[in-house]
């Protein structure tokens, strides 16, 4: 078995149990509900979900997409954000040598879907997630750099100040950003800046991109200059960009630009 396909087998099944659990923060955490208790219900009857048709994916296929007890159809939502958060995962692992790196990338894009997910519904980056990420994230960061893995926590806090400064000015400036992209910003700059300080620069270059494609489009299906578009989002998309490709993007930006 060749060492990408150890990986895969490694990180997938994880993915999904991280995926599996987004699906509950998207739903719950835009409403005050706790994460852990009650247990998943069906939305239609109330019933709770037995744990055997609360495996990621392939319960929702047995169950043709339908509550066992009721027959209500359950949305095709919760397994396509499971497969996108375990691929991200799986992408991540292949990506990045050695477990500890892979597995620090791989725990910030899982987050990524399912924030995006939550600001486009409800314009609200969760504090309850952003707050344990960003205690989290700087002590896994040192036990990597304690182990010897080629992570930098310095790096990252220097990453952290910078895309989620940035970002703090402009919204302070421009009134029209909120603290929860801020503090995204500045979970993506510590993670990805622990990495290399380039990926920071990557993601911030690829969510302005993508935010001023959005906002484009936006403006050709006929909304307002005026309105409102999350940003959380392309802070997101930037993060996966980055956590990806970011070596391979700065490289070609560097030998044509610079």
């Amino acid at each position: 078995m060749t060492d990408a396909w150890l990986r895969v087998l490694v990180a997938l099944p994880f993915g999904l149990v991280i995926g599996s659990f987004m699906t509950v923060a998207v739903h719950r955490l835009p409403r005050g509900e706790s994460l852990v208790a009650p247990r998943s219900r069906c939305p239609s009857c109330g019933a709770p979900i037995e744990p055997r048709d609360n495996v990621p994916v392939v319960s929702w296929l047995v169950l043709r997409g339908r509550c066992r007890r009721c027959g209500a159809p359950i949305s095709a939502e919760y397994p396509l954000l499971e497969l996108a958060t375990a691929g991200l995962v799986v992408l991540a692992a292949i990506r990045h040598a050695g477990p500890w790196r892979a597995g620090i990338v791989a725990g910030l894009l899982a987050m990524m879907p399912g924030i995006a997910l939550i600001d486009v519904r409800h314009r609200i980056i969760p504090n309850r997630l952003t707050y344990p990420a960003l205690l989290f994230f700087p002590i896994v960061i040192v036990a990597a750099w304690l182990a010897g893995a080629s992570v930098d926590p310095l790096a990252g806090l220097v990453g952290l100040a910078l895309f989620g400064g940035a970002l703090f000015v402009v919204a302070v400036i421009s009134g029209g950003m909120g603290m929860g992209d801020v503090k995204l910003a500045a979970l993506v700059g510590l993670v990805l800046g622990s990495i290399a300080l380039r990926y920071v620069g990557v993601a911030a270059g690829a969510a302005v991109v993508l935010g001023g494609l959005g906002g484009v489009v936006a403006l050709a299906m006929g909304r307002g200059r005026k309105s409102a578009i999350p940003f959380g989002p392309y802070l997101a998309a930037g993060a996966v960009v980055a956590g990806l490709w970011g070596d391979a993007i700065a490289d070609w930006y560097l030998e044509r630009f610079l």
